[in-house]
């Protein structure tokens, strides 16, 4: 009964928060003008006044969902990534996606591109990123995951020397301010043309993983145990890899580098529901949904001006991290 009430929890509380957050504003707007302005769609004799329906339409109703589809993005991936690693400290930047992401938009801030561009840059860069961190992981085969994670750290560092290159020739009045704000991730620059595209891309991986999620508990066994069931690990963990890849450089080319959540949210998730993966991932998607809609709202209502999320995210995840240090690495089960 307990597992029952806890995973009907799930199913409302992004559900709730999506509906709540259109109250949530600078402009009032009632629940009664939402439910009404959500209805108009369908239905145009409830239609509302011009104002209203484009808050709710064209500010809001955008920015809400890609709230709730990078938390759930950042949130399911940071799971996978642990589980595929055998490690609790990984999180979706862990192959240098972020970094490579955000020197992509850095370069295309620099040129005087366009949203569109710097959103396409930001995610060509992230893929880059990756690919090369996998490339040179295959170099050494012999040493599996480990040579995977070290690549990763050292992409990271490098493509992070490139964002402070391109930050160093920026114009300080102008360019390095934009550069600066993007790389601390921020939501106000969603609208529904630039939403469409990245969420066809998240939708379906999501679908995917979810439907793979149950191979992943095969693979934290080992790779020994996993072959010896029949799985070819290297071809799984290359899916899982790319699928992950693709979902965590579309979010990021729209929030820009929003930190904490893919290695926060999957353990207080995993704490919620165990740690079987066919459980974890699911809960994963409502629990990194939801906090990040809440980060957001915040975000853009708590001071006269709007703050990057990712500053939020980590004020809060900083010290969460901490109290689950309490309960110490070996309970940390992946």
């Amino acid at each position: 009964m307990e597992h029952k009430i806890l995973y009907l929890i799930f199913i409302i509380m992004p559900i709730l928060l999506f509906f709540i957050s259109f109250l949530i504003g600078r402009y009032p707007i009632t629940p009664v003008e939402v439910v009404y302005t959500l209805i108009s769609k369908f239905n145009p004799s409830y239609a509302v006044s011009d104002t209203v329906s484009s808050v709710v339409f064209n500010i809001r109703l955008p920015r809400i969902i890609g709230a709730l589809i990078v938390g759930a993005a950042l949130s399911v991936v940071g799971a996978t990534f642990q589980a595929i690693f055998k490690n609790p400290l990984v999180s979706p930047d862990i192959l240098g996606v972020s970094s490579g992401a955000g020197f992509g938009a850095a370069i295309a801030i620099l040129i005087n591109g366009s949203s569109y561009l710097i959103q396409s840059l930001a995610f060509i860069f992230g893929m880059i990123s990756v690919s090369i961190t996998y490339f040179i992981s295959k170099v050494y085969k012999s040493s599996g995951i480990l040579v995977l994670v070290l690549s990763g750290m050292a992409i990271s560092s490098f493509f992070g020397s490139l964002i402070s290159s391109a930050k160093f020739l920026a114009d300080p009045n102008n360019k390095l301010p934009e550069i600066t704000f993007w790389l601390m991730g921020s939501l106000s620059s969603i609208n529904p043309k630039v939403l469409a595209p990245v969420l066809l891309i998240i939708l379906t991986g999501l679908i995917i993983l979810i439907l793979l999620r149950w191979r992943l508990n095969i693979l934290a066994m080992g790779d020994e145990e996993s072959q010896s069931l029949g799985l070819n690990t290297e071809t799984l963990r290359f899916i899982f890899i790319i699928v992950s890849t693709l979902i965590t450089a579309s979010a990021v080319c729209i929030s820009g580098i929003i930190g904490w959540i893919g290695l926060i949210i999957p353990h207080i998730t995993r704490i919620l529901t165990g740690p079987d993966n066919k459980i974890l991932l699911p809960a994963s998607i409502s629990v990194g949904a939801s906090f990040l809609l809440i980060m957001d709202n915040i975000a853009r209502t708590a001071f006269l001006v709007e703050i990057p999320i990712g500053i939020l995210t980590a004020l809060i995840g900083a010290p969460l991290f901490l109290l689950l240090l309490k309960k110490g690495y070996s309970d940390w089960k992946v």
